[in-house]
């Protein structure tokens, strides 16, 4: 294993903050290309014409591509180098943001969008990982990762805002072509400021595994994504069937493994579960509550990018801060305590929406954005916390890929339940197209036709903002109620032990 590391206790050296400037960079830049395109879409839509559910596809491959390969990446980087493969990943990342940027298609669009995906996989787990090993002592690598987490959540609630501003004065495609000067600045400081971290004693990939869990992940995700959008249908009922016998077939090898892909006695250690059951679910509520408020701000109540963008602001700056101090707010309440109220204001910022209408409530918005924001970034802290504290560093990166996974899986069933809920409700609700966009488009003169789809696509926002809190609701009586068990740090320990 080769490392730098820092004496226990030793002051944590400049080098150490200054690589976590760098790691810093592709964290951004993968959490804000989640959600860059909630504003974007109507522009590319008019650009490309892609259908409806390319449109969807769009949005979600990145997501899907990034939720499958996480726990493989992240076992592979603590096998091959986590440096190592950061870097290769920046460079998969930054040749596809290129070729998206200029996709002439919306096949071509969602093709880039997948290798951004397998790019980004190996960026999230590696970067978080080298924490632990840039930080060995517990308080400042805390405040590291409260910093990563801030930049997490924040590049996520940030997106849209970038992307109001170069969608006011470029194409559309400069949503992706922005990554290149940052991933510049990875790849030439990267090599200088960050150690390189591999656990040598560590056997070969199992890529039996590595098949299993990711022809399990995404059937299912595909299948969950067309009922909902689709209703009851054959096929993906018989895909989402295939998916699940995958990775029941990939959980049962994983318990007869000597190293396994997937650890599952993490789940038995201290707050684990609820880490992970939180931050799949929270960015599954934020997801679909900041793909919904932003089609509402520009299709419903008429603003462009960028004014939609400012709006955003408020609720972005609140995800920033709280994230920084949500290793702070959990040492002093605990961190099952502070699980519990994170989800709950989440919950009530999601049900704030509920003051937004057709005519008004932009208020409602912005303070509901900011009651979600300071929940979710508490929230996202603690599981990053928990995350690297519950094994010891040489398989940090297999931990890592774990939570990240929830996340990006999270972020994928927002927008494919909440957002397919949402489009639901608008169509029951007349003879609309199958978008909001496209409605209002070939409606023309007809205000009438107009402000009945506006009408009925709020409602489906409501319905589906709401089930965004009911799930938030649950998992904190979740949290509330479930024991603790070997706490993370002590767990670490022990297994380091062993």
């Amino acid at each position: 294993m080769t490392s730098t590391l820092a004496r226990p206790g030793a002051k944590t050296p400049r080098r150490a903050w200054a690589g976590l400037a760098v790691l810093l960079l592709p964290v951004l830049l993968v959490s804000m290309d989640m959600s860059v395109l909630y504003l974007a879409m109507p522009t590319l839509t008019q650009s490309l014409d892609p259908s409806a559910t390319q449109q969807l596809w769009i949005l979600d491959i990145y997501g899907f591509m990034i939720a499958g390969l996480l726990i493989t990446m992240g076992n592979l980087g603590d096998r091959i180098g986590r440096r190592n493969i950061l870097l290769a990943g920046a460079t998969v990342f930054g040749i596809a943001s290129a070729l998206a940027a200029f996709a002439p298609s919306a096949g071509v669009l969602i093709a880039a969008r997948a290798l951004m995906g397998l790019g980004g996989a190996t960026l999230l787990p590696s970067s978080l990982a080298l924490i632990s090993t840039l930080f060995p002592e517990d308080r400042s690598r805390a405040t590291a990762i409260g910093v990563w987490t801030a930049f997490f959540a924040g590049g996520s609630a940030v997106g849209p805002i970038i992307g109001g501003v170069l969608l006011h004065h470029f194409w559309w495609g400069s949503v992706f072509l922005i990554n290149a000067p940052v991933l510049l600045v990875l790849l030439v400081f990267g090599p200088l400021l960050l150690p390189e971290h591999r656990a040598s004693a560590r056997g070969p990939l199992d890529w039996v595994s590595v098949l299993l869990s990711i022809g399990g992940i995404l059937p299912i995700v595909y299948a969950i994504k067309r009922l909902a959008a689709e209703g009851f249908d054959l096929p993906a009922v018989g895909i989402g069937i295939v998916g699940a016998l995958l990775l029941t077939a990939f959980v049962r090898r994983q318990r007869h493994l000597e190293e396994p892909l997937l650890d599952l006695s993490l789940f038995r250690r201290g707050l684990f579960s609820v880490a992970i059951g939180s931050s799949t679910v929270g960015m599954l509520a934020l997801a679909g509550m900041s793909y919904l408020t932003s089609v509402y701000l520009q299709s419903v109540t008429g603003r462009d990018p960028l004014a939609a963008a400012l709006l955003g602001i408020p609720g972005a700056v609140v995800v920033f801060v709280f994230s920084m101090s949500g290793a702070r707010i959990g040492r002093v309440f605990g961190t099952k305590t502070t699980f519990v109220l994170a989800l709950g204001l989440a919950a009530l910022g999601n049900l704030m929406l509920l003051g937004v209408g057709v005519n008004g409530g932009i208020g409602w918005y912005v303070a509901g954005s900011v009651v979600a924001g300071a929940g979710f970034g508490i929230a996202f802290t603690l599981v990053s916390e928990v995350a690297v504290s519950s094994v010891p560093p040489e398989r940090a990166g297999s931990a890592v890929g774990i939570s990240e996974t929830s996340f990006e899986l999270g972020n994928g069933l927002g927008l494919a339940l909440l957002g397919s809920l949402a489009a639901l409700v608008f169509r029951s609700g007349g003879n609309f197209g199958s978008t909001l966009g496209e409605t209002v488009a070939e409606a023309g003169d007809d205000t009438a036709l107009i402000d009945s789809a506006r009408e009925s696509f709020v409602t489906g926002m409501h319905v589906a903002t709401t089930a965004g809190a009911v799930l938030l609701a649950a998992m904190a009586a979740i949290a509330f109620f479930a024991r603790t068990g070997t706490p993370a740090k002590e767990a670490a320990v022990k297994a380091a032990s062993h």
